[in-house]
């Protein structure tokens, strides 16, 4: 909270402070580009200039003179300097100067060919003079970047200085055009079109330096241009403009324009030095402002960071303390009172809400009284939540318990007609009907299992596996299409028998329900060193890598349950069964494509074949009668004896699967054959319920 403003604080400070020192960097940068490039160029202008005269003179009088020879080697130490100064700049050399540098720098190799063209006398007077304004254009090109003063003032009295500049050169531009042509009478239509140019470029430069400059800087070319030489020159330009034709003492002309230049160089070089100086003496103040400035503005953030440091020292320990109840609050008291609901104790809301105490400034303890009635709100509804969940729980389990009565009733009815029924037909409906309300038993210990309560079936022997296996096949709707394999001989605890069955056929048929109606769902178990596993294995589309993990994830820590989520009503039911017995369920992507679910029966509840054999055989008379029963009726893929019965095709596609032979016919069985073959059936049930009811459940049963 304290933070912020003083960033804010010390970034604006930082910004006018950058402001400010980025006028004096400018500033100082024109300075030492003035002493170093500024210097070197003005004087190379003025080795270009002379040596352009110099070069027009052998174009006429067709002979070199060492005069001109003296001049080049002049031009070249020039160069060199200037070479020397871009080098000696260095930084102060940005990147918007270093190109027309780099002009400069081609235009300046050049000077070679230019020289050979006039020592071999090629090209004429126009062609000479152009080649030498090109470097002069690009060095005056470089005289505009040099200008990048911040100052305004500064800058518009060096933009004037440097169009005076620029009007020297073109009353340079006018004297070779005058000395090249010695000896003739006039100027070519060429040479007097660019004198014409050259003309109105120096008028109009002149009228736009006078006004940029300030009276201190204007007074001295106002003094010149009311001199002789000034005027005597502009009335020779006039004339040789007007008519083109040059003037007839040479002499006087170059007295002339000697003696105007000479003046011009030594204002020029004057008024430089001053605007300079004016620079520098900017720089130099704004750096005495920028020391000002920024010691007041680093004074006040300093003062600022120390007020600030006390204030947030006492806010910090305000907030530290009320952060330590509110931590205390939210991950200690808080949990610890909606696990103790979940555990159905009952909690005390005064005592378990005591007030929050802080000490501090009033929006501290506003805050703190807030947080308090966070929590009286908080411990409210989870009581209230504990209190619906206890409620819809025990209707669950009224309800299961209820419907569980009154199946149990109707199977017992069904038993009885069963046992009176002699018709085939009518005894196949009431085997369905029986079937159809074995199924509607398990989704009524479904509802007991949500709601926490514990089956009410169990036995006192152990049960075997395939017995388990079986009755959970049994409990399954399309129980035709699942195959259960064989199984090595191992048994359960009784007492879990009925959930193993249960937690079993909930994923038979959620294996039936997601695979093509025309694929076996295969059981298989084995003996393993952790206890006994028993896979159910389809063949259906399979699910997302993601969806297994949610799913495993599920199983493993199954939450609590939410009634806005009835679509996975099948996986919390195994997800309690397992979490109660502590049996793991685990789903995993099959080889053919579908969804093998393992369920791993600790060693703790399953006995060896000896302890099978002490608690009765082969352990199928520990299950009711009924529950034998329709176990048997319905495992189609196995033998009398629990044996895999082989069954060609059955691992085939169904694409790849041969059209079984049409069967021949056979002879319908009379009536009489009909009712003797379901009495001896009913007889054989009948002596299994009698041997069930002598060995009797632990509770309830289901017969």
């Amino acid at each position: 909270m304290l933070l912020l403003p003083l960033l804010s604080l010390s970034a604006l400070w930082g910004f006018v402070l950058n402001l400010t020192m980025g006028d004096t960097q400018s500033l100082l940068r024109a300075d030492t580009l003035y002493q170093t490039i500024g210097v070197t160029s003005t004087d190379l202008g003025l080795q270009l200039q002379a040596e352009r005269v110099r070069s027009m003179e052998p174009l006429t009088a067709r002979e070199l003179s060492e005069v001109l020879g003296s001049q080049r080697s002049r031009t070249d130490k020039a160069v060199d300097d200037f070479r020397r100064a871009v080098d000696e700049a260095g930084d102060a050399v940005d990147s918007d100067l270093r190109r027309p540098i780099g002009n400069l720098n081609v235009a300046l190799d050049r000077l070679g060919q230019i020289r050979a063209g006039v020592d071999e006398s090629r090209g004429n007077r126009l062609t000479t003079l152009n080649a030498y304004n090109h470097v002069l254009d690009r060095l005056f090109l470089v005289y505009d970047h040099l200008v990048t003063v911040s100052d305004l003032a500064i800058y518009q009295q060096a933009s004037a200085m440097q169009a005076m500049g620029m009007a020297r050169e073109y009353i340079a531009r006018e004297h070779a055009l005058i000395v090249g042509t010695r000896g003739a009478e006039r100027l070519s239509d060429a040479e007097a079109a660019a004198f014409t140019e050259y003309v109105a470029s120096r008028k109009f430069l002149h009228a736009r330096g006078l006004a940029g400059l300030d009276v201190r800087l204007r007074e001295p070319y106002k003094l010149v241009f009311a001199t002789d030489p000034f005027l005597s020159f502009t009335s020779l330009e006039a004339r040789v403009a007007g008519s083109g034709e040059l003037p007839a003492d040479n002499d006087r002309w170059h007295e002339i324009v000697d003696r105007l230049t000479t003046q011009l160089d030594e204002i020029g070089a004057e008024s430089s030095a001053t605007v300079a100086t004016r620079a520098a003496e900017a720089a130099t103040s704004t750096i005495v402002k920028i020391a000002i400035a920024g010691g007041v503005g680093l004074i006040a953030v300093l003062a600022s960071i120390i007020i600030s440091v006390r204030f947030g020292r006492r806010l910090a320990g305000e907030l530290g303390g009320l952060r330590s109840a509110a931590v205390e609050l939210s991950q200690t008291r808080l949990p610890e009172i909606v696990a103790r609901l979940r555990r159905g104790e009952d909690v005390d809301v005064r005592k378990e809400t005591k007030a929050i105490k802080v000490s501090g400034s009033a929006e501290i303890t506003d805050v703190a009284r807030a947080f308090g009635s966070v929590q009286r709100t908080a411990v409210n509804a989870a009581v209230g939540q504990a209190s619906l969940r206890r409620g819809v729980g025990q209707v669950f389990l009224n309800l299961a318990r209820r419907k569980q009565g009154l199946l149990h009733r109707q199977l017992a009815l069904l038993d009885g007609m069963q046992r009176r029924t002699h018709d085939p037909d009518r005894l196949e409906e009431l085997f369905r009907l029986d079937h159809l309300t074995t199924r509607m038993r398990r989704h009524a210990e479904s509802l007991m299992v949500l709601s926490g309560a514990e089956p009410g079936r169990a036995w006192r022997k152990p049960v075997s596996v395939i017995d388990i296996v079986r009755a959970a096949v049994a409990e399954v709707e399309d129980y035709t299409r699942v195959a259960v394999e064989a199984m090595p001989v191992g048994a359960v605890d009784g007492t879990t028998a009925a959930d193993i069955t249960h937690l079993v056929a909930e994923l038979v048929e959620n294996a039936t329900i997601y695979s093509p109606p025309d694929t076996t769902v295969r059981v298989s178990g084995d003996m393993v060193s952790n206890g006994y596993a028993i896979e159910v294995e389809d063949k259906g589309l399979g699910l997302s890598a993601g969806e297994y993990a949610q799913f495993n994830a599920l199983l493993a820590a199954p939450p609590e349950f939410d009634l806005a989520d009835s679509d996975r009503l099948g996986l919390f039911v195994v997800a309690r069964l397992a979490e109660r017995h502590g049996i793991q369920v685990l789903l995993r992507r099959s080889p053919f494509g579908g969804t093998t679910a393992i369920v791993l029966v600790p060693r703790t509840l399953v006995s060896d074949q000896a302890t099978l054999e002490a608690g009765g055989g082969d352990g199928k008379a520990a299950l009711p009668s009924r529950t034998r029963k329709k176990a048997l009726a319905v495992v189609t893929s196995g033998t009398h004896a629990g044996l895999p019965r082989r069954v060609r095709q059955a691992k085939l596609a169904p694409q790849l699967k041969q059209q079984p032979p049409e069967p021949e016919p056979q002879a319908e069985r009379s009536p009489e054959e009909v009712r003797d073959l379901f009495s001896a059936f009913q007889r054989g049930t009948q002596r299994a319920r009698e041997e069930a009811s002598e060995e009797g459940p632990m509770s309830k049963g289901d017969a």
